[in-house]
């Protein structure tokens, strides 16, 4: 689970505009963050089929924000990608 100052990092880094909660860079990159967290919980409770559920959820929701975002701003999906280390 993200803490609140790790929330506001990720959203301070990748947002547009001071303020900013719901543009699909603050999106993508607070589902990354989640993502990341629930796969380190996934290393250890491997059997753990609900929370396995859930990350696939947040993978194809991330994917559905890049790709809004890649049709959208070609320019501004690229810098997401690089930013958070994302591949294609």
């Amino acid at each position: 689970m993200l803490t609140k100052q790790k929330k506001a990092k990720a959203i301070k880094e990748s947002g547009v505009h001071e303020g900013d909660t719901g543009s699909p860079e603050v999106q993508v990159a607070l589902l990354s963050k989640r993502i990341d967290e629930l796969t380190s919980h996934l290393k250890k409770h491997n059997k753990d089929k609900h929370s396995r559920r859930g990350l696939l959820q947040m993978v194809a929701d991330r994917r559905t924000h890049l790709k809004y975002l890649e049709g959208k701003d070609k320019k501004r999906y690229n810098a997401v990608v690089k930013k958070l280390g994302l591949k294609k």
